[in-house]
């Protein structure tokens, strides 16, 4: 069975006003209206029966699961960045969970790490999966790599997936290429 995931598409990253928006991520959705593709892609899964799950990034208040050593994320409790209980941590709005989509929760980069993913895919009979996320050379790289290892299929759908810059994104689907099917959202067949 195929599973759409997506990967990271929070306030503080997405939207204009967040946190970390201004990397470059908030201007590349605009430019190429990558949110846009993958509303189109979750409304053809979902017209399908086919599962959508939600992953995102996060800490809870106190920040007591945030890697402070890490050069990615070791101040965000600093500005209050991916607080899971504020704006920022919630989903935007374009492609936010409807009904009883599955949201997992993770404290790192890739969405395998210490989640419940792996489980919960497993259990729904879940072989290939389709990845969507922001940022592709973060989550989404990461993420095919292990979904990879875990012997599911993976298949990237590149204009639903955000980068900081056209140079990053280019980067990582190369690299992905070697590991995963890469299509775009008019391609995707459910």
């Amino acid at each position: 069975m195929k599973a759409l995931l997506c990967l990271d598409f929070e306030n503080d990253i997405v939207h204009p006003d967040g946190k970390v928006s201004a990397k470059g991520y908030a201007a590349y959705n605009a430019k190429y209206e990558s949110t846009n593709h993958l509303k189109r892609a979750q409304q053809q899964f979902r017209a399908a029966g086919l599962p959508v799950l939600h992953v995102r990034v996060g800490f809870y208040p106190g920040y007591a699961q945030q890697p402070k050593g890490s050069p990615l994320m070791g101040k965000a409790h600093e500005f209050e960045a991916f607080n899971l209980n504020g704006w920022g941590g919630e989903f935007f709005a374009e492609v936010a969970p409807q009904g009883d989509e599955l949201i997992i929760t993770k404290h790192r980069v890739g969405a395998f790490h210490a989640t419940a993913l792996e489980l919960t895919l497993n259990t729904l009979g879940v072989t290939e999966l389709y990845l969507a996320g922001v940022a592709t050379d973060m989550v989404v790289e990461s993420t095919a790599r292990e979904a990879h290892d875990r012997d599911f299929a993976v298949t990237i759908i590149s204009d639903c997936c955000i980068a900081a810059s056209d140079e990053d994104q280019q980067r990582s689907l190369i690299n992905m290429r070697k590991l995963a099917r890469i299509i775009t959202s008019l391609e995707l067949k459910c």
